[in-house]
């Protein structure tokens, strides 16, 4: 294996036994096989858009398949062997309305017409193959630039997703990913070309970020100033984390009134601030800090835990048989719930003793969205110049693991 997609990876270099992250080779090859399986599926999606075909189908499964392998999202190797059948059903289908609308797709050997093999095992060693040692090229400015592009996509892809779960889209999003994917196994782009993709990437985050703030603010409204207890209070409870919150809303919905308080992990804390959420008033506080230490703090919390989308990590048998997921997280062995029915999360909550004492150490206040600071932004002026605001703290993203990440520098 080899992955340097992280800011954790091995000696900086990149992870070839095991990944920091807990990937193994098998996760790791087969994670290589559904993005060289999607370069396939999205060279025939170019095609398409030549002779006007677009397949919202083949969109949405692009990103959302993209979205698995970025870091610590998916580790089931059942998972991925079913991702890279559909890859592969999906872009047979596709390319029969491609060839039927006068579209050339080529018979040539690569990702367009790879067939998976049918055993885990001969997929694992399909996808020891194709990982990004074996993009086609010897420019290593170019290489590196096919790597910069490729994990931007997978960046892009999640924004996309989650964007999607609440209802917001665009095509060009889909487009240049397709795009990009497709152009990774060509050898025919020069290095300005693979500069202006990359740019391009940005463009394409920009604007999966732009429709991830209107599917958040349009659905739960803007955020405002809110305090947030650190800490717990007596009764039955459920952790969220990750970051997705359609599946935090739906869970706050099937626990009303069932006496549990649902509690936040890590980046899930800016949830707080969002009004429709705050409409529940089970909907208490924040419990532990970055996700990145989710192994202990799950440890001591006595209730249900439900992971969202990524930063799960190897979960310890302290707390393995109250975890969950959701969306595109995995982990084998971990029940997972692909159709927002949280009954099994609420049972395993109801069934676990919960906090038997009310316990908060401190308040935080989150809220401070554009919406809120640009509100009163003549009085934060004002504050700065006459030196009663000294200094901004901006929460941005993760809180990395490596020494001073949990400062945005």
């Amino acid at each position: 294996m080899f992955c340097y997609q992280c800011e954790q990876t091995a000696k900086g270099t990149g992870c070839t036994v095991q990944g920091v992250c807990g990937k193994s080779p098998e996760i790791a090859a087969l994670q290589d096989l559904l993005l060289y399986s999607l370069m396939g599926l999205s060279q025939v999606a170019v095609e398409g858009r030549k002779v006007g075909i677009s397949d919202n189908d083949v969109n949405v499964f692009t990103v959302k398949a993209a979205f698995s392998t970025l870091t610590n999202v998916d580790f089931d190797p059942d998972r991925f062997v079913d991702l890279i059948k559909q890859s592969t059903t999906l872009r047979e289908k596709l390319k029969s309305q491609v060839d039927a609308s006068g579209g050339n797709i080529g018979s040539s050997d690569g990702p367009a017409t790879f067939q998976p093999k049918s055993s885990l095992d001969d997929l694992v060693k399909q996808g020891e193959q194709v990982g990004i040692k074996s993009y086609p090229g010897d420019n290593p400015d170019i290489l590196s630039l096919k790597h910069t592009v490729l994990y931007g996509i997978k960046g892009v892809s999640a924004y996309a997703d989650h964007a999607l779960v609440l209802g917001q889209e665009d095509d060009s999003v889909y487009a240049y990913v397709h795009e990009g994917l497709a152009a990774i196994q060509s050898d025919d782009l020069g290095v300005e070309d693979w500069v202006e993709m990359a740019l391009r990437c940005g463009e394409a985050a920009y604007k999966a970020m732009e429709l991830l703030d209107a599917g958040n603010t349009n659905t739960y409204g803007h955020p405002v100033p809110t305090k947030v207890p650190l800490g717990y209070k007596k009764g039955k409870a459920i952790l969220v984390s990750g970051h997705d919150l359609k599946d935090l809303e739906e869970l706050l919905k099937q626990t009303e009134g069932k006496g549990i308080n649902i509690y936040t992990h890590g980046e899930m804390l800016a949830t707080h601030g969002y009004p429709k959420l705050k409409e529940y008033p089970h909907f208490y506080g924040q419990f532990g800090t970055a996700w990145q230490k989710q192994i202990k703090e799950f440890a001591d919390f006595p209730g249900a835990i439900l992971m969202t989308t990524n930063c799960i990590q190897r979960p310890k048998n302290e707390y393995k048989d109250n975890l969950f997921t959701s969306g595109m997280v995995g982990w084998p062995g971990i029940p997972h719930i692909s159709d927002l029915n949280f009954q099994p999360v609420i049972d395993r909550a109801l069934e676990l003793p919960g906090f038997d004492e009310d316990h908060v150490k401190q308040e935080v206040t989150v809220g401070f969205a554009r919406n809120a600071v640009l509100g009163v932004a003549d009085k934060v002026i004002e504050a700065v110049k006459s030196g009663d605001i000294r200094h901004f703290f901006l929460v941005a993203g993760c809180d990395g693991a490596k020494p001073g990440r949990n400062y945005y520098t």
